[in-house]
Order: structure tokens, then sequence, then C-alpha cells
């Protein structure tokens, strides 16, 4: 189970770190032209660039606290947090029809929810 708990971590801290990266230093325009990036559209750059920062700290959230042994309740707490990225997410990409990056950022958010639930239950 724990190792389970690992994988699924650390696909959702690569996952967070990507997306992290890419709204952080990727001009707002070329998000925009991207494969989902519409929503960026309806937001000013600030709010793109924090996302992403948020992002950045998801990743390091999800790994750093249980690897290092401080403080590791942080893991299940950035997971939480993460569902609620996914539950903003799914909403922005269902007002505009993106129903495959719905049912992807689902599969995020399952994946979150099954590493808060192991990281708070052991």
């Amino acid at each position: 189970m724990d190792l389970a708990l690992w994988i699924a971590a650390g696909l959702l801290a690569a996952v967070a770190l990507a997306a992290g990266v890419t709204k952080t230093f990727v001009p707002k325009e070329k998000l925009a032209a991207a494969h989902g990036g519409g929503w960026t559209a309806d937001v000013g750059v600030p709010f793109v660039k924090t996302l992403g920062i948020l992002e950045l700290l998801a990743a390091a959230g999800l790994i750093l606290p249980a690897a290092l042994g401080i403080a590791p309740i942080l893991v299940p707490v950035t997971a939480v947090c993460w569902i609620l990225l996914m539950v903003g997410a799914m909403i922005a990409h269902g007002r505009l029809g993106e129903s495959k990056l719905v049912v992807l950022n689902l599969v995020y958010l399952a994946c979150a929810a099954f590493v808060a639930w192991g990281r708070f239950g052991l």
C-alpha cells in the first residue's frame, strides 16, 4: 500500500511540476494557443502565474514532507488542495466543452483522493 501511495504521489507531483513550470514560465499567449489553454482567455497573467506557482508548491508538497520526514501531514493536506484545484479545472474545462480534459482532471482528482485517504488513514 505504501508503494502505491508513493507512486500515486509521484505521478501527481510530476503532473503538478510540468503544469506549474508551463504556467509560470510560458507566456499567456502561447498557453492560450495550446490544446486546453482556452481558459486563459478569461483570466489575467497574474492569475495564471499564481496557479503555476501553486502547482510548483504542490509538486514539492506531495513528495518532500514524506521523503524528508518533516511534517509528513503536509502530503495529504496538499492532496486535498490538489482535489480542490482539480474541481476548479473540471469546471473551467467543462464550460469550454473540453470533455476529455474534464475526464483527465477527474483521474488526477481520484489519484489525489487516494493519496489523501491513504496518508491520512495510515
